[in-house]
């Protein structure tokens, strides 16, 4: 290297030309090594200074998509991810993400097995957690680690009546040892609420689908053991949490077994996923028996089913008599594991004969997605008949199928890994990056090597391939700029596309690995989950934000019902709008805005949340504000704070609100109500001179209910929620009702001084922001 100036060694790290001893070396290829990890070598005090365009590019490159990822997370997930334990103050080990799955249980009425319907649809209401109505799922991995048992989920439900009070056999998931164990759980009043008594079942291998059942006064649970390689009963000692193995009634891992008294015989039911061909999740086989301890003889068609997953073979669940006939519950395993339930009528059953044929099961599907509890799948269901002659059945359900950590995961990691495909690409065309292989990775000449390079360099086959392919690989970049051309109209239109790509791949990645499955879940709230009556009101000029607000909030996993008060025009098709909930449309006769607060026998939710359709959310924010509610029903809870003071009284904007640090009222047009009490006090005696008023200004009617909530109550009235981000969606359309602030704000300062003298003034009244634990208002 004796002829080579520093700067030409540094930059061109060997050369072909350059003198000898440049054999041997990585870039010793006749073309320099360019590397765009360039440096310029400067001395400065005895330092040297590197300085490399393509260190300073990956670097911006970083920074912005590092931002992108950043200002994404913060807009499209909740600040506060959360899990369904958020807020209910147990321990923080229950209901981590789980491979297979977040099961929970619901629970369901009919007057036979063929019509049940959920809780929700029974309209039943619990005072103590402001469930009007309570709504499934009501048992969660939340309810089981609320109770000192930490748990991932819930799943493979199992009934058992003892008189009035039922007892609920389940697997749960421990969220420590990440095995199945038995739980239980009672109710005394028909299913609608729940107390965790133990873990009943606990093996050091897993366990679920606990099969229990009553033989010559005894109880038994035949629970799933096939890890540990055999079919177990156990015997129980003090029901229900002490129980001890009694028989193994077989030495075979069946999964989903159950035990049916047919015909004079004992039939067991099971499927062996372990043998020679056999289709898992479509196997079934039959033995049969004169005693439920054996011994067991196996059927002439064994196995009766060995087909495709989707044929509903598996069990899911008890096998029930109706009318006389049998019929056995089966899982339908087509798109993921447990997708959906299915029925099937017994027709035939014989040692050397089976028959059954499916029929409907009569359950609505939910439509509402990973947003309902049970919008994935729902893998098992059993059903019990009351004393009373009303059937209640129990069936657990998820938001997501099988291994969808996993697949978000490795989706994830495979878009980050094109977005930095796509950076060195870039870095290629727009000339910062010369070559693929860092300056570090070419072994210069000049100097003493190391004895590892040396060793490396003594394998002619190995070093003759790798200087080919690094020879091969750092043309790449001038071939790609050639052929490109990125000063060309064309090559800059290639420019724009990968970086408008790579924002967008950078986006996905960031929503795989950080923005958890995408449900938007409901609360709970103390044990139990509810649901509110959603209540807009617009005419004929506003369908369009009408039609877009149905499709978003019907989707929302609380919400029962949308009416619609059509206060003016020719009223849409109800099958114009594309809901996931019922929506009924109220058509007044008289356009006021004192219909938004009329009294609606038809509305069967103490809950109402009057929105404007103009104001676009997100569900979780909504459901965050349903929550607030229930934890405070007396007072109006919405998203949009104002502080009136000041003499005379005068209306502004949420920013004087912010700037004074304190709100005394919420606006209606985003708020949760009690319709039961916001509506009485409305349209009463005393609020007669108010709705006047209201119907003089066409204003003022959200400002009017503030004051009637603050007269009836010496205590707070209202409850603030800071949403994450919200749109007014008539400023896209052109439709708003206040387009003219000016005169808006004047009028509803006009309705301050009118109200104030009519009921009080609110001005005494003032309530800090970031005054709750869980920083919701901050």
């Amino acid at each position: 290297m004796g002829g080579s100036s520093p700067t030409t060694a540094a930059v061109g790290c060997g050369g072909a030309s350059n003198g000898g001893g440049s054999s041997g070396s990585f870039c010793d290829m006749g073309v320099g090594c360019w590397c765009g990890w360039r440096c310029r070598e400067n001395q400065h005090g005895g330092h040297h200074r590197f300085f490399s365009s393509a260190f300073v590019f990956f670097l911006g490159c970083f920074v912005l998509l590092g931002s992108v990822a950043t200002l994404y997370a913060g807009l499209a997930f909740t600040p506060t991810f959360r899990n369904p334990l958020a807020g209910s103050g147990s321990s923080s080990l229950g209901c981590q993400e789980d491979n297979e799955g977040s099961w929970s249980v619901g629970v369901f009425y009919g007057e036979s097995p063929f019509s049940l319907k959920p809780i929700e649809a029974m309209n039943v209401w619990k005072d103590g957690s402001a469930a009007w109505p309570v709504a499934n799922p009501v048992l969660t991995c939340a309810s089981v680690s609320d109770a000192g048992f930490p748990s991932n989920f819930v799943a493979d439900p199992f009934l058992y009546a003892q008189g009035d009070t039922l007892y609920l056999f389940y697997e749960t998931k421990n969220s420590i040892t990440l095995q199945g164990d038995i739980g239980v759980t009672k109710s005394t009043d028909k299913g609608v609420t729940w107390q965790q008594v133990g873990i009943a079942l606990d093996e050091d291998w897993h366990l679920s689908y606990p099969y229990v059942f009553d033989y010559l006064g005894e109880i038994y649970m035949m629970p799933e053991s096939s890890e540990k390689g055999e079919l177990r009963l156990y015997r129980a000692l003090n029901f229900p949490l002490q129980w001890t193995l009694y028989k193994v009634i077989m030495k075979k891992p069946l999964v989903d077994s159950f035990i049916i008294n047919y015909d004079g015989k004992y039939w067991l039911f099971g499927s062996d996923h372990s043998g020679f061909g056999a289709s898992k999740n479509g196997h079934l086989e039959i033995w049969y028996s004169s005693s439920p301890f054996g011994p067991w003889k196996p059927h002439k068609k064994n196995p009766v089913y060995n087909t495709d997953k989707t044929s509903g073979a598996r069990n899911g669940g008890r096998p029930f008599f109706y009318n006389g006939n049998l019929y056995r519950i089966g899982q339908d395993c087509g798109e993921t594991y447990g997708r959906r339930v299915r029925i099937f009528k017994v027709e035939l059953l014989k040692e050397d004969e089976f028959k059954e044929v499916e029929v409907p099961l009569g359950l609505i599907e939910p439509n509402k997605g990973h947003n309902a509890w049970n919008g994935g799948r729902y893998h098992q269901l059993d059903v019990q008949q009351l004393s009373s002659g009303e059937w209640v059945g129990v069936m657990d359900g998820d938001r997501v199928a099988s291994g969808d950590p996993s697949w978000r995961f490795i989706l994830g990691c495979a878009s980050v890994a094109v977005v930095a495909v796509l950076v060195v690409l870039l870095g290629v065309l727009l000339g910062a990056v010369k070559c693929i292989i860092p300056l570090n990775w070419c072994i210069h000449n000049s100097g003493k090597r190391s004895s590892v390079f040396l060793a490396l360099e003594r394998s002619n086959l190995l070093s003759s391939k790798v200087r080919r392919f690094c020879s091969r690989l750092n043309r790449a970049p001038s071939f790609i700029r050639g052929w490109l051309r990125p000063n060309t109209y064309y090559g800059q239109l290639v420019i724009a596309i990968i970086f408008v790509v790579g924002i967008a791949l950078t986006c996905t990645g960031v929503k795989y690995i950080h923005g958890g499955n995408g449900a938007e879940e409901a609360y709970l709230w103390k044990g139990h989950y509810s649901q509110f009556t959603l209540l807009t009101m617009t005419y004929e000029a506003r369908v369009w934000n009408l039609k877009l607000s149905v499709k978003h909030y019907s989707r929302c996993p609380s919400v029962r019902e949308i009416v619609v008060v059509w206060n003016k025009g020719i009223p849409p098709k109800l099958s114009d709008l594309d809901s996931a909930v019922p929506v009924r449309i109220r058509v007044e006769k008289e356009n006021s805005l004192n219909n938004r607060f009329k009294m609606d026998p038809l509305i069967k939710t103490r809950a109402v949340l009057e929105l404007d359709d103009d104001i676009m959310m997100t569900c979780d924010d909504i459901e965050r504000g349903f929550k607030v509610w229930r934890q405070h029903p007396d007072r109006i809870v919405g998203f949009y704070p104002r502080l009136i003071d000041g003499s005379p009284l005068k209306y502004r904007g949420e920013k004087y609100a912010r700037r004074h640090k304190g709100y005394n009222m919420i606006l209606t047009g985003a708020a949760f109500i009690d319709s039961q009490v916001a509506f009485e006090r409305y349209w009463g005696e005393a609020a007669m001179q108010g709705r006047e008023l209201v119907n003089k200004y066409f204003n003022c009617e959200d400002i009017l209910l503030n004051f009637l909530y603050a007269n009836a109550s010496s205590s707070k009235a209202v409850e603030y929620v800071r949403p994450v981000w919200a749109i007014d969606t008539s400023k896209l359309s052109g439709a708003a009702i206040s387009q003219n602030t000016k005169v808006h704000y004047q009028l509803r300062s006009n309705c301050l001084l009118k109200f104030s003298e009519m009921y009080g003034s609110l001005a005494g009244r003032k309530w800090v922001f970031d005054g709750r634990k869980d920083g919701w208002d901050t």
